[in-house]
C-alpha cells in the first residue's frame, strides 16, 4: 500500500493557486479575479497550521513577485502579514461556519489588498481603478467552494 504524504497536496494546491494567478482573464474580468494564493494559504493555515504558516507565505510572495514582475517583496510582507494574523486566530477560524469565514476572508483579503495598495502607492503605482478592491469580494463569494473542494480533496487523499 503506497501511502501519500500531506505536503505533497500542500504543494500541488499552492502550485494551482499560482496557476490560477497566472490564468489570462478577458480585460474586463481583471478586477475580479479571486486572491487564489492567499485564500490557499489562509486554508492551509487553518488546517494545517504545523505545516503551512509565515515562512510558507514569504516564499509563495516572493514567487508571486517573480512572477508577477512587481517590487520583491511587495505580495512577500502582504501575505507575510495576513498570514502571521491568520495564525494567531487560526483555532477560532475553525470553529466558524463555512459563511463566517467568508467574512473573515473578506477582511484578510482587503488587508492583503490595502498593504499591496500602499507599496504602490509608496512607489508610484497606484492601481488605475477604484474597482481594484473587487477582487476581495469574489474572493469571498470563491470561499465555501475552495474551502469544500480542499477539504474533500484531503479527505479523499487519507482515504486512498
Amino acid at each position: 500500500m503506497h501511502t501519500h504524504h500531506p505536503n505533497s497536496l500542500i504543494a500541488l494546491t499552492l502550485i494551482t493557486s499560482l496557476i490560477l494567478m497566472l490564468l489570462p482573464m478577458p480585460s474586463w474580468t481583471m478586477w475580479l479575479r479571486p486572491a487564489w494564493v492567499l485564500m490557499v494559504l489562509i486554508y492551509w493555515t487553518i488546517t494545517a497550521p504545523n505545516q503551512v504558516g509565515i515562512g510558507t507565505a514569504w516564499l509563495m510572495g516572493l514567487i508571486m513577485d517573480l512572477l508577477n514582475g512587481t517590487v520583491l517583496g511587495e505580495h512577500a510582507l502582504a501575505l507575510t502579514i495576513v498570514i502571521y494574523l491568520v495564525s494567531r486566530i487560526h483555532i477560532r477560524l475553525r470553529m466558524y461556519p463555512i459563511l463566517q469565514q467568508g467574512m473573515n476572508i473578506l477582511f484578510f483579503v482587503l488587508l492583503y489588498q490595502f498593504i499591496l495598495y500602499c507599496i504602490q502607492g509608496f512607489i508610484g503605482e497606484l492601481p488605475s481603478s477604484h474597482l481594484y478592491w473587487l477582487s476581495s469580494f469574489t474572493s469571498m463569494l470563491l470561499w465555501p467552494w475552495l474551502f469544500v473542494v480542499m477539504r474533500d480533496s484531503r479527505r479523499w487523499l487519507k482515504a486512498a
